[in-house]
């Protein structure tokens, strides 16, 4: 049996895995034919008033003059972690890769993805974008943290308290939270704290995580992530606090619980060291899952409340037409989404072999 056990388990890693490239290969598509969509990149690049030698010479270096479905697979080749180049030191140079081995004149080399450079900064889109991840990663982590302390708090607390007063509020709260969306929660929230009560708070509705001193060196802000990051968690600790309410209830009236109630253990230590125990796993799953969706959230709530992030960058650059940008934060985004879903999936195979049966 743990054989055919862990048959099924590798078996299952595989059909995920595949399925997740799949989506990101669509992805890869859907990106590709809306930059085909878009004015022409030469003229991006170089303005209306260049030359034609010029805009011929941006063509050529884009492979904009090649059919579609070559500038595609260019493309793809970019962006892959296993690609073919012509081995020249200017490749390696632009691409940063290390050669695995010859096939003629190019090379089978290991990299990784290039996103190809801003058509504004002429900045390599893979730095644009580590640059503005961090800020994007701790507001979303923050978040998180919030929605995850106060959702199971809130949650323990309908469950313990159930059809009572505080269990109805709570359950009234959560619904209108759910009902709201971060960015429509990031305007109410910055117009109120960030500026009518600014004076009392010490809070601003907008300035960025990091900011610059006098001597060059960026410290860390931490007010101003109070907002964003509670504009961003409210939806989240709603959908915690309903789940780990109704998981609750449902651990509280399990046989094991009574048992261990009529064996005189204290109040505290059932509910603790049982109930909340074997109540917390859907729970911890959805958080896990939430956090891909926060990092998507996360764009409007930087631009409410200009924090230089990931999704602020990707505005910026949509405002622009600065589509190796928007590609690269697009793919990345998607990526982020898949490979949580993976991992989300992979814990469920683990902790119930009936999943990755399926």
């Amino acid at each position: 049996m743990p054989v055919f056990g862990a048959i099924a388990m590798i078996q299952f890693i595989i059909k995920r895995l595949l399925s997740g490239f799949s989506v990101l290969f669509g992805v890869t598509i859907l990106v590709f034919i809306l930059f085909k969509m878009m004015p022409d990149p030469a003229r991006l690049v170089m303005g209306q008033r260049a030359d034609v030698a010029s805009i011929e010479a941006i063509r050529k270096a884009e492979y904009l003059d090649e059919p579609v479905p070559v500038q595609f697979l260019y493309y793809l080749n970019d962006i892959s972690p296993i690609s073919i180049y012509e081995d020249t030191p200017k490749n390696k140079k632009e691409y940063r890769y290390s050669k695995m081995f010859s096939i003629g004149e190019k090379a089978v080399v290991a990299k990784l993805p290039y996103l190809r450079r801003s058509y504004q900064t002429k900045r390599r889109v893979t730095e644009v974008i580590t640059s503005a991840l961090p800020t994007t990663a701790i507001l979303a982590i923050t978040a998180m943290g919030l929605a995850s302390f106060f959702g199971i708090l809130f949650g323990i607390l309908a469950a313990l308290r159930q059809y009572t007063f505080v269990d109805n509020s709570i359950l009234v709260t959560t619904v209108l939270g759910i009902s709201q969306p971060s960015y429509f929660s990031g305007v109410i929230l910055g117009l109120v704290f960030g500026y009518l009560l600014s004076d009392y708070t010490g809070l601003s509705h907008t300035g960025g995580l990091f900011e610059l001193t006098d001597l060059g060196d960026e410290v860390f802000q931490p007010q101003n992530i109070i907002l964003p990051a509670l504009a961003l968690g409210i939806r989240p600790i709603a959908i915690i606090t309903q789940l780990t309410r109704g998981s609750m209830v449902e651990v509280l009236s399990q046989d094991y619980i009574r048992t261990a109630k009529s064996k005189g253990l204290s109040f505290a230590k059932v509910v603790y060291k049982h109930a909340l125990r074997n109540a917390l796993n859907p729970v911890i799953t959805a958080i896990s899952g939430w956090f891909a969706g926060l990092l998507a959230g996360a764009f409007f709530i930087e631009i409410i409340f200009d924090i230089k992030g990931l999704g602020f960058e990707t505005i910026k650059a949509l405002q622009n037409l600065d589509f190796p940008v928007v590609m690269g934060s697009v793919l990345l985004t998607a990526t982020i989404f898949v490979s949580i879903n993976i991992f989300v999936d992979l814990i469920y195979g683990f902790l119930d072999p009936r999943v990755s049966k399926k």
